[in-house]
């Protein structure tokens, strides 16, 4: 099967959002899911996203990605989401859309590569292993919601 590896435009935001969607369900938290197409139509100068696609048209996967600033070491290539469809599985395009962040990673001489894997995804731990990842189990995510956010702004009340 050959696959296209392309840039997401707006008019695939619907389909961007459907394999978010997707993945949320297979990570057991559908409910999570809030972003619209029209949320990501506002704020697209802020991520970028590359479709995988068959030969036909068929929407395969996604990789979704953003640059950040980490401290240590300065501009880097935040990997959010990547996902396959569980049909198009152990076809190598998860690699390939792997492959292709990291191309833009280097592109945009980016000096470091982040993204998380939940600790029961076996398959895509294997996946980031074989190509050398490092998996720290020493860091914990900290998180707060929009609301979340709201309510601990209103909450601290210091004066400096």
């Amino acid at each position: 099967m050959n696959i296209n590896i392309r840039p997401a435009t707006e008019k695939d935001f619907p389909d961007v959002l459907s394999l978010i969607k997707e993945l949320a369900e297979f990570e057991k938290a559908p409910e999570k899911v809030t972003n619209t197409v029209d949320q990501m139509k506002q704020e697209q100068h802020l991520f970028r996203c590359y479709m995988a696609e068959t030969e036909t048209g068929e929407i395969a996967g996604m990789a979704l990605f953003f640059f950040a600033y980490f401290t240590w070491v300065g501009k880097s290539l935040y990997l959010d989401d990547i996902y396959v469809r569980p049909k198009f599985r152990k076809q190598k395009i998860g690699t390939a859309l792997l492959k292709k962040v990291f191309e833009v990673a280097c592109e945009e001489n980016c000096k470091r590569v982040r993204w998380q894997v939940l600790k029961w995804n076996q398959p895509a731990i294997q996946m980031y292993r074989k190509y050398g990842a490092d998996i720290d189990n020493e860091w914990l995510n900290c998180t707060f919601e929009h609301e979340e956010i709201k309510s601990l702004r209103d909450r601290i009340n210091i004066n400096i």
